[in-house]
Parts: structure tokens; C-alpha cells; sequence
């Protein structure tokens, strides 16, 4: 076997590679040995076929397994002898006239092909303990509690029937009966019965709901409305619509009153329970908050600290998923990049260099787990799988046979886990200070952060 590289550039290599015609013969004839014992033909005992016989009969479908087998095994041979770690599968290329396929499955002559690769450079790993992350830190406010519980009583609050000849206001509740047409035509999903609807809650299309504003009981009206652009239906997105809707029914919101008894017909034993309820909710909210503000800290800091070339094919493959995401996100909403205050151009740019990073930090990810022995059981993934079922009550079996069943839905789910594993790892080893901040701190970053993205 000869190797020779005639490509060395960055990440990229290519090599030729060249097999004895012998090479591949012998190896073909112990392939036929091996199946005279197992292949059964008519005129022969069990394990007496010739070797040439069997050769006529499956010469050609056994070379071509043997060349397979052979350019997997040197390839491997060759990246494993430089050290290689291959970013991408390797690129083959084989004779493609008919005469050289003919000889080659013959064995009448070499093997000779070309394998082109890409590379991971070798990732030279900073010093975790010379890390500084700032960790903030929020105490729940017992103003934070009677919000919280405010809101709970908003969202439980009775309502009572208006007095007859009653007209409907911002914040009563209708019960609605509607028919939707556009262009005088009915659509899927555009008829209602005994529908309820808080005017000013934003449940239905923008405009609907002001325009019922004064409606009394028994009333009907032309609501005249347009779907959003970016409405999940592509049929009715950006359409103008009518529903001539009747109103069947208007309550008047009343006042819920915060006490021990409203405690108790949500389920607990006193006010002081659903209070402590609420103060465990928020904290657990706060914690989400604050673990995803040091783990961007965390993430920033590898990030400068390990600068090299990434890959290309997998920066490409990277920013083709994230563009087409964009682009189909911005059709379905009928934006421009210029509503963005950016140029096509401008966004391809950024997104490259977003791109960049999350290759660079999935790699340098992936060397401190692989050097530090971390890794994902199968417990820690089925658990994530049963999470995943519980937040879809009715459909839990389908949602366990869906990650059974694909392998890259469950890899899609122990990426993450590893990837908070190896956080977990490096915040053990890095500097972590806390400061305290407020409530109205922690998540004006957090939206600042969603502008941003």
C-alpha cells in the first residue's frame, strides 16, 4: 500500500492512496474460503464448492465488498497513524470509467483513490482556575410574593352576569358565537359556539375584541379584522377576515378576595401556604434566570480563551441551519432586514461569525469533556425523556415512543445535558463571586439579552 498527501492547507487535507491488485485478490479469495462453508448450491456437498466456482458465481460482489472494507480500514490506518480528528466525513473518489470499474472488480488492476478530509485543529485548553464569573444573586421580596399572588387571584377571578340591557366594556367577559368568512367564503377554524372571551386579554386576532366594545346581549356585529403576517396558518396569514359574531352572554369581572378560603379552593391549606408556594415558584424562576446569566458569563470567557480556526464545513453547516431558519421566520412574518435596521449582507455577517463561536465552543465543550471523563448515562437521558413526557399530559406515550424510536431526537436531548455538565465542571474550578441585584436587574438583561439574539 502506498499513501501519499498532496494536499496540506489549514484544516484541509487530501491523500492518494494506491492497493495492490494482489493485496485485494488475496483478501477477496479468504472472503470466498470463508463463504464456501456457508453457502449452499445445488450439485455440491456442504463445504466442497470450489473457491473457483464460487469465484464465477459471486467474484465480482465479493471484490467490491473487499474494496470497500479495504478504503475504511486504510483510511482509518491513516487519520489514527497522524493523529487525526475528522471534522467531516471523508470525501472518496473512485475511478469512474467503466473500463477501470470493470478491471478493479476483476482484480486486474490497483486500487487508486483520493480521500479528501477536514480537520479539528488541536484545542490547547486555558486554565479554568484563573477564571472570574460573577454570579448575581436575588432575594424574593415579599412584595414579589403578593405580586405573584395577585396575579394568581387575576387569573381566578369571578364573574357574574351584567344587569339586562347591560353594554359590554374593557374587561368583562363574553360568551360569543362567531362565523368567519374572507371573501364571503368560510374557512377551516373560523366558527365558533359559546366561545368565552375577556375583552382586552389578547386571545383573538388584534382589532377583534375592541370592536365589541358597547355590544349588548343578543347583539350581533361585523367584526372586520386582518390576520397577522406571521399567523400560523400560511392560508390565512396577512388575510382580511369578517366574523359576524353574536354576543350571548356579558359578565362583569368581580373582586377575588386574597384570604385563607382562596387559598383553600386552589387546593392548600391556608394563605401562608399558597404565600410559601409562590415565594418557591418565584425563587425557582429566579435560579433559571440567574444559571442561564452565568453560563453565557461562563461561555464568553471560553470563548476568549480558546481562538482558533474552526472547522469550515462545520461553520457552514451551522450558519445554513440558523439561515434558513431566519429566512423562513422573516417569510412567515413578511419583515424585511430592512424593518431590522440591517442590510442582507450585514446579517449573513453576523450570523457567521454567531456561526463561528458556537462551532469553536462546542468543541472546546466537547475536549474538556472528553479529557475530564464526562459524560451522560442512560438514566440521566431517560429521565430527561419522562420530563419531557410529563409536560404533555394525555400524551406521554407518544412523546416516549417519538425519542425511542429516533435516535436523533435523543441525541437532540443528551446534547444539552452534556453541555450542563461541563458547565457545572468548570464553575467547580472557576473564581465565582456574587453580587446582589435586583429582581427588575436580573431580567432587564435576560430581555436585553432576546433583543439582542
Amino acid at each position: 500500500m502506498q499513501v501519499t498527501e498532496t494536499l496540506s492547507e489549514g484544516l484541509k487535507h487530501e491523500f492518494k492512496v494506491s492497493v495492490p491488485a494482489t493485496d485485494l485478490d488475496a483478501k477477496a479469495d479468504a472472503r470466498l474460503v470463508d463463504l464456501k462453508d456457508k453457502v449452499r448450491i445445488n450439485g455440491f456437498r456442504p463445504g466442497k464448492v470450489p473457491v473457483a466456482h464460487l469465484k464465477k458465481l459471486y467474484g465480482r460482489s465479493v471484490m467490491a465488498e473487499t474494496i470497500d472494507e479495504t478504503i475504511r480500514n486504510t483510511n482509518t490506518q491513516i487519520f489514527t497513524e497522524r493523529g487525526f480528528r475528522l471534522a467531516s466525513e471523508p470525501k472518496v473518489t473512485m475511478p469512474t470509467e467503466e473500463k477501470e470499474v470493470e478491471e478493479l472488480l476483476s482484480g486486474k488492476t490497483d486500487l487508486t483513490y483520493t480521500v479528501a478530509i477536514e480537520v479539528v485543529p488541536p484545542i490547547a485548553l486555558a486554565d479554568f482556575k484563573s477564571f472570574n464569573v460573577e454570579k448575581p444573586v436575588v432575594d424574593v421580596s415579599d412584595a414579589d410574593v403578593d405580586e405573584a399572588v395577585k396575579r394568581i387571584a387575576d387569573q381566578s377571578r369571578p364573574y357574574a352576569a351584567k344587569a339586562e340591557g347591560a353594554k359590554a366594556e374593557k374587561g368583562d367577559r363574553l360568551t360569543i358565537s362567531f362565523k368567519g368568512t374572507i371573501e364571503g367564503v368560510a374557512f377551516d377554524g373560523g366558527t365558533g359556539e359559546g366561545i368565552q372571551l375577556v375583552i382586552g386579554s389578547g386571545q383573538f386576532i388584534p382589532g377583534f375584541e375592541d370592536q365589541l366594545i358597547g355590544a349588548g346581549v343578543g347583539e350581533t356585529r361585523t367584526v372586520k379584522v386582518s390576520f397577522p403576517k406571521n399567523y400560523a396558518s400560511e392560508q390565512l396569514a396577512g388575510k382580511p377576515a369578517e366574523f359576524e359574531t353574536t354576543v350571548t352572554a356579558i359578565e362583569a369581572p368581580g373582586e377575588t378576595v386574597i384570604d385563607d378560603e382562596f387559598a383553600k379552593s386552589l387546593g392548600l391549606e391556608s394563605l401562608d401556604k399558597l404565600k410559601e408556594a409562590a415565594r418557591e415558584r418565584l425563587k425557582a424562576e429566579f435560579a433559571g434566570a440567574i444559571r442561564q446569566r452565568v453560563k453565557r458569563a461562563l461561555l464568553d470567557r471560553l470563548d476568549e480563551a480558546h481562538k482558533f480556526e474552526a472547522p469550515p464545513s462545520l461553520v457552514s453547516e451551522e450558519f445554513n441551519l440558523m439561515w434558513n431558519s431566519i429566512k423562513a421566520e422573516m417569510e412567515s412574518s413578511g419583515k424585511t432586514f430592512a424593518d431590522e435596521n440591517t442590510t442582507e449582507d450585514k446579517a449573513k455577517e453576523e450570523y457567521q461569525t454567531i456561526a463561528d463561536r458556537r462551532v469553536r465552543l462546542g468543541l472546546v465543550l466537547s475536549e474538556i469533556g472528553e479529557k475530564n471523563k464526562i459524560s451522560v448515562t442512560d438514566e440521566e437521558v431517560s429521565r430527561a425523556v419522562i420530563e419531557r413526557a410529563r409536560s404533555m399530559p394525555g400524551r406521554e406515550k407518544e412523546v416516549w415512543d417519538y425519542y425511542r424510536n429516533n435516535a436523533n431526537a435523543l441525541a437532540q436531548l443528551r446534547a444539552p445535558i452534556y453541555e450542563d455538565k461541563v458547565v457545572d465542571f468548570l464553575l467547580e474550578l472557576a473564581n465565582v463571586t456574587e453580587k446582589k441585584i435586583t429582581r427588575e436587574e436580573l431580567f432587564k438583561e435576560e430581555e436585553d439579552e432576546k433583543t439582542a439574539a
